[in-house]
């Protein structure tokens, strides 16, 4: 089976954990980077006391599983229509806006969930009930990617020849001509993420066959990092800013130029820690940042248009 002959559709579901049946010609996202492994394997020890020392073999007591993959953080060609990844941001405890534009922003209840079919090269892997947290992350000269991390419940696998695929046919434009500030300074930086920092709870229930309740998002810490170029203390003070705790509204401004093919993040932060760096002989400030509600789940919002 060949690892670049792999891809993924995903869908919402109507009632969490029940399979949604996602549509490749509709549900599929252009992706890199996929891996998909166990979360929460129970296999229980047996420490028998025998006349030998050898190990009794551990039992098979439910699992969950893990996928992750890596998007491109891109417009889906027509302004005030979802991205392809609307559905995943969605399931990643965003709440989705469509008008002029679309917006996502954190919400504290009502977490949608979704089937995902991960489609190897002769196989199908199945997975149901699935929430998840993401992180983005643009570089100078790069582009902007986000990665996804889904937990749900193992639906099953079966051997499956690819079916039709179909993607979002817009291109991705690079994280360059990108009006970047904080607290109203014009920074200049050479790198930007911003961590959703979703906590995935994953609690026992016996009366399921994998022993796991439904996957759930119980809290968020939404998080990231700058890396500005120092300026004198008269040109902006980030010691001083991060000793008084103070908010400052950040923005990556817009990236792109072209409409349908737009993307911005927008959030309330107090930077965390500040420490010196460096960037081909000139001197940083390197920030952590944390993302904080003003009214309410409006830490942070991703806006396409």
């Amino acid at each position: 089976m060949l690892t670049t002959k792999e891809a993924i559709a995903l869908k919402i579901e109507t009632t969490q954990g029940v399979e949604a049946v996602p549509d490749p010609t509709a549900d599929a996202i252009l992706v890199s980077e996929l891996s998909y492994a166990n979360e929460g394997l129970r296999m229980v020890e047996r420490p028998l006391i025998k006349p030998t020392i050898s190990t009794e073999q551990s039992i098979f007591a439910g699992t969950l599983k893990k996928l992750t993959f890596t998007a491109e953080m891109k417009g889906s060609g027509t302004a005030g229509v979802a991205p392809e990844i609307g559905q995943a941001l969605r399931c990643c405890g965003m709440s989705e806006t469509i008008g002029a534009s679309v917006v996502y922003q954190p919400v504290s209840e009502g977490h949608e969930s979704c089937t995902i079919y991960y489609y190897q090269d002769g196989r199908l892997n199945k997975l149901v009930g699935a929430k998840g947290t993401a992180t983005i992350n643009a570089e100078a000269g790069g582009l902007g990617t986000i990665q996804f991390e889904f937990t749900g419940k193992d639906a099953g696998r079966v051997d499956a020849n690819f079916p039709t695929l179909s993607y979002n046919a817009t291109v991705p434009r690079p994280f360059i001509e990108v009006p970047f500030s904080i607290g109203a300074y014009d920074a200049i930086i050479n790198s930007f993420s911003l961590v959703f920092g979703n906590t995935i709870s994953t609690p026992g229930n016996v009366r399921e066959p994998d022993g796991y309740a439904q996957v759930e998002i119980s809290k968020r810490d939404p998080n990231g990092s700058i890396d500005p170029e120092a300026q004198k203390i008269s040109v902006i003070d980030f010691e001083t800013k991060f000793k008084n705790g103070e908010l400052m509204n950040m923005t990556t401004g817009d990236v792109g130029k072209s409409s349908g093919n737009i993307w911005n993040v927008t959030a309330s932060v107090g930077i965390r820690d500040i420490s010196s760096g460096e960037r081909d002989q000139r001197r940083t400030d390197d920030l952590t940042y944390g993302c904080h509600e003003t009214l309410g789940d409006d830490e942070f919002t991703i806006e396409f248009k």
